[in-house]
């Protein structure tokens, strides 16, 4: 998980965007889950299992505008 939580947040500011797009929204459900797995976060687990079926389509927007405005996704953690 502390893999995959490093490669995500050491990424150029291009290829976070990027992978903010519509259908590539899915990668940054899979990054927020891992961080709540990895810091034993019960509701944000259950958040990020939602996300991941149901909000990618909604939080493509949200992800790119708080990339470039403080340069990372948000999340609950």
């Amino acid at each position: 998980m502390k893999d995959i939580i490093s490669f995500f947040e050491k990424l150029p500011l291009w290829a976070k965007i990027v992978l903010a797009l519509p259908v590539l929204d899915i990668c940054w459900a899979v990054y927020r889950l891992c961080r709540s797995i990895n810091k034993g976060n019960v509701v944000g687990i259950v958040l990020g299992i939602l996300m991941l079926f149901f909000c990618p389509a909604i939080f493509w927007l949200i992800d790119i505008i708080t990339l470039l405005v403080i340069g990372k996704v948000i999340w609950i953690d």
